[in-house]
Protein backbone atom coordinates (compact mmCIF):
# COMPACT_ATOMS: atom_id res chain seq x y z
CA UNK A 1 0.00 0.00 0.00
CA UNK A 2 1.15 3.29 -1.16
CA UNK A 3 1.59 6.23 1.51
CA UNK A 4 -0.80 8.33 -0.38
CA UNK A 5 -3.53 6.08 0.35
CA UNK A 6 -3.10 6.90 4.11
CA UNK A 7 -3.13 10.44 3.49
CA UNK A 8 -6.78 10.74 3.86
CA UNK A 9 -6.58 8.61 7.05
CA UNK A 10 -3.57 11.72 8.28
CA UNK A 11 -6.01 14.58 7.36
CA UNK A 12 -8.53 13.24 8.99
CA UNK A 13 -6.65 12.70 12.52
CA UNK A 14 -5.40 16.03 12.54
CA UNK A 15 -8.91 17.63 11.97
CA UNK A 16 -10.04 16.10 14.69
CA UNK A 17 -6.90 16.75 17.10
CA UNK A 18 -7.09 20.30 15.96
CA UNK A 19 -10.77 20.64 16.81
CA UNK A 20 -10.49 18.90 20.16
CA UNK A 21 -7.28 21.49 20.50
CA UNK A 22 -9.62 24.30 20.10
CA UNK A 23 -12.28 23.31 22.29
CA UNK A 24 -9.96 22.64 24.84
CA UNK A 25 -8.37 26.18 24.56
CA UNK A 26 -11.53 27.84 24.67
CA UNK A 27 -13.27 26.28 27.75
CA UNK A 28 -9.52 27.28 29.26
CA UNK A 29 -10.08 31.12 27.99
CA UNK A 30 -13.49 30.37 29.92
CA UNK A 31 -12.47 29.95 32.64
CA UNK A 32 -11.61 32.49 35.32
CA UNK A 33 -10.22 32.45 39.14
CA UNK A 34 -11.43 34.05 42.36
CA UNK A 35 -9.77 32.80 45.83
CA UNK A 36 -11.04 33.71 48.37
CA UNK A 37 -10.93 32.59 52.62
CA UNK A 38 -14.59 32.96 54.16
CA UNK A 39 -13.83 30.59 57.40
CA UNK A 40 -15.01 27.25 56.41
CA UNK A 41 -14.36 26.24 53.59
CA UNK A 42 -16.84 23.59 53.10
CA UNK A 43 -19.45 26.53 53.39
CA UNK A 44 -18.05 28.89 51.21
CA UNK A 45 -17.73 25.67 48.35
CA UNK A 46 -21.36 24.69 49.06
CA UNK A 47 -22.68 28.61 48.65
CA UNK A 48 -20.61 29.51 45.28
CA UNK A 49 -21.44 26.13 43.70
CA UNK A 50 -25.16 26.86 43.47
CA UNK A 51 -23.94 30.50 41.78
CA UNK A 52 -25.06 30.45 38.05
CA UNK A 53 -21.96 30.82 35.80
CA UNK A 54 -19.39 28.95 38.83
CA UNK A 55 -18.03 25.54 37.47
CA UNK A 56 -16.04 24.56 40.08
CA UNK A 57 -15.08 25.43 43.87
CA UNK A 58 -12.31 23.74 45.07
CA UNK A 59 -11.67 23.81 48.93
CA UNK A 60 -7.95 24.39 50.13
CA UNK A 61 -5.16 26.20 51.82
CA UNK A 62 -3.43 30.08 50.85
CA UNK A 63 -1.12 32.51 52.70
CA UNK A 64 1.29 30.95 54.46
CA UNK A 65 4.70 29.71 54.39
CA UNK A 66 4.36 25.57 54.41
CA UNK A 67 4.36 24.42 50.71
CA UNK A 68 1.48 21.25 50.44
CA UNK A 69 -0.34 21.96 53.96
CA UNK A 70 -2.04 19.18 55.47
CA UNK A 71 -5.55 20.31 57.46
CA UNK A 72 -4.08 19.08 60.36
CA UNK A 73 -1.48 21.37 60.40
CA UNK A 74 -3.19 24.41 59.60
CA UNK A 75 -5.80 24.22 61.96
CA UNK A 76 -3.18 23.49 64.27
CA UNK A 77 -1.73 26.50 63.56
CA UNK A 78 1.78 28.12 63.23
CA UNK A 79 1.78 27.83 59.01
CA UNK A 80 0.07 31.15 57.99
CA UNK A 81 -2.32 29.07 56.00
CA UNK A 82 -6.14 30.71 55.62
CA UNK A 83 -8.66 27.90 54.83
CA UNK A 84 -9.72 29.22 51.29
CA UNK A 85 -12.40 28.55 48.40
CA UNK A 86 -10.80 28.40 44.68
CA UNK A 87 -13.98 29.66 42.68
CA UNK A 88 -13.58 28.93 38.88
CA UNK A 89 -16.15 30.32 36.75
CA UNK A 90 -17.37 31.68 33.46
CA UNK A 91 -16.70 35.42 33.14
CA UNK A 92 -19.04 35.54 29.96
CA UNK A 93 -21.68 34.56 32.78
CA UNK A 94 -20.68 36.43 36.11
CA UNK A 95 -17.89 39.03 36.52
CA UNK A 96 -15.16 38.72 39.35
CA UNK A 97 -16.77 41.93 40.77
CA UNK A 98 -20.16 40.07 41.01
CA UNK A 99 -18.54 37.17 42.84
CA UNK A 100 -16.95 39.53 45.21
CA UNK A 101 -19.76 41.45 45.74
CA UNK A 102 -21.79 38.05 46.82
CA UNK A 103 -18.68 36.81 48.66
CA UNK A 104 -18.61 39.75 50.83
CA UNK A 105 -22.28 39.30 51.94
CA UNK A 106 -21.97 35.81 52.35
CA UNK A 107 -19.73 36.35 55.60
CA UNK A 108 -19.23 38.31 58.90
CA UNK A 109 -16.34 40.98 56.90
CA UNK A 110 -16.48 42.94 60.38
CA UNK A 111 -14.66 40.01 62.34
CA UNK A 112 -11.03 39.90 62.53
CA UNK A 113 -10.95 36.44 64.96
CA UNK A 114 -12.20 33.97 62.77
CA UNK A 115 -15.85 33.35 61.22
CA UNK A 116 -18.96 32.67 63.14
CA UNK A 117 -18.32 29.58 65.79
CA UNK A 118 -14.94 29.04 64.29
CA UNK A 119 -12.10 30.93 65.63
CA UNK A 120 -8.10 31.60 64.60
CA UNK A 121 -6.03 32.87 61.92
CA UNK A 122 -6.78 29.64 60.14
CA UNK A 123 -10.47 30.69 59.62
CA UNK A 124 -10.42 34.73 58.85
CA UNK A 125 -11.11 35.97 56.18
CA UNK A 126 -9.28 37.11 53.12
CA UNK A 127 -9.49 38.44 49.71
CA UNK A 128 -6.37 37.29 47.40
CA UNK A 129 -6.22 39.07 44.13
CA UNK A 130 -4.26 37.17 41.51
CA UNK A 131 -3.40 40.49 39.30
CA UNK A 132 -3.70 44.38 39.33
CA UNK A 133 -7.31 44.24 37.54
CA UNK A 134 -8.84 41.83 40.13
CA UNK A 135 -7.31 44.02 42.82
CA UNK A 136 -8.90 46.91 41.50
CA UNK A 137 -12.42 45.08 41.76
CA UNK A 138 -11.57 43.35 44.95
CA UNK A 139 -11.34 47.00 46.50
CA UNK A 140 -14.07 48.46 44.79
CA UNK A 141 -16.46 45.57 45.89
CA UNK A 142 -15.19 46.05 49.72
CA UNK A 143 -15.85 50.14 49.45
CA UNK A 144 -19.44 49.00 48.29
CA UNK A 145 -19.78 46.55 50.93
CA UNK A 146 -18.56 48.44 53.30
CA UNK A 147 -20.82 51.32 52.33
CA UNK A 148 -24.00 49.28 52.04
CA UNK A 149 -23.18 47.60 55.95
CA UNK A 150 -22.30 51.26 57.41
CA UNK A 151 -19.54 49.35 59.31
CA UNK A 152 -16.23 48.85 59.00
CA UNK A 153 -14.98 45.94 56.67
CA UNK A 154 -11.39 44.13 58.29
CA UNK A 155 -11.64 41.72 55.53
CA UNK A 156 -7.71 42.30 53.93
CA UNK A 157 -7.25 42.64 49.85
CA UNK A 158 -4.17 40.28 49.30
CA UNK A 159 -1.85 39.54 47.04
CA UNK A 160 -1.96 35.95 45.23
CA UNK A 161 -0.58 33.14 46.78
CA UNK A 162 -0.09 29.80 46.01
CA UNK A 163 -3.08 27.70 46.45
CA UNK A 164 -2.45 24.06 47.31
CA UNK A 165 -5.80 21.51 48.13
CA UNK A 166 -7.53 20.32 50.81
CA UNK A 167 -7.17 16.02 51.28
CA UNK A 168 -10.06 14.57 49.04
CA UNK A 169 -12.53 14.43 51.61
CA UNK A 170 -12.92 17.88 52.44
CA UNK A 171 -13.97 18.22 48.87
CA UNK A 172 -17.85 18.41 48.20
CA UNK A 173 -18.45 17.44 51.75
CA UNK A 174 -21.69 19.22 51.87
CA UNK A 175 -23.08 16.43 49.47
CA UNK A 176 -21.48 13.32 50.16
CA UNK A 177 -23.24 10.79 51.59
CA UNK A 178 -20.16 8.60 53.54
CA UNK A 179 -21.38 8.18 57.63
CA UNK A 180 -19.53 9.55 60.26
CA UNK A 181 -19.53 9.60 63.62
CA UNK A 182 -21.62 13.08 65.15
CA UNK A 183 -22.47 14.04 68.49
CA UNK A 184 -25.96 13.16 67.56
CA UNK A 185 -24.79 9.93 66.15
CA UNK A 186 -23.50 8.10 63.04
CA UNK A 187 -25.21 10.61 60.19
CA UNK A 188 -24.05 11.13 56.28
CA UNK A 189 -20.97 13.98 55.44
CA UNK A 190 -24.06 16.31 54.10
CA UNK A 191 -26.22 15.71 57.39
CA UNK A 192 -23.16 16.52 58.98
CA UNK A 193 -22.26 19.60 57.08
CA UNK A 194 -25.92 20.81 57.68
CA UNK A 195 -26.10 20.22 61.85
CA UNK A 196 -22.04 22.29 62.01
CA UNK A 197 -23.87 24.90 60.09
CA UNK A 198 -26.62 25.33 61.54
CA UNK A 199 -25.12 24.91 65.42
CA UNK A 200 -21.91 27.46 63.71
CA UNK A 201 -24.91 30.11 63.66
CA UNK A 202 -23.18 30.95 59.93
CA UNK A 203 -26.60 32.21 58.49
CA UNK A 204 -28.21 33.25 61.55
CA UNK A 205 -25.45 36.08 61.90
CA UNK A 206 -25.20 36.63 58.22
CA UNK A 207 -29.19 37.37 57.91
CA UNK A 208 -28.71 39.65 61.24
CA UNK A 209 -25.27 41.94 59.30
CA UNK A 210 -27.16 41.72 55.53
CA UNK A 211 -30.71 40.89 56.02
CA UNK A 212 -32.33 40.05 52.69
CA UNK A 213 -29.02 41.07 50.51
CA UNK A 214 -27.44 37.93 52.11
CA UNK A 215 -27.21 35.40 49.04
CA UNK A 216 -27.03 32.42 50.75
CA UNK A 217 -28.36 32.51 54.24
CA UNK A 218 -31.66 30.39 54.58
Amino acid sequence: MTLSKFKPLFLTLAIALGVALQCTEAEAAQTETALVAGGCFWCVEADFEKVRGVKEVVSGFAGGSVANPSYKQVTGGGTGHLEVAEIRYDPAVISYRQVLDMFFRSIDPTDAGGQFCDRGESYSTAVFALNDAQRQAAEASKVAAQAALGQRIVTPIRGAAPFYPAEDYHQDYYKKSELVLTRRGPKTKAEAYKFYRSACGRDSRVRALWGSAAPFAS
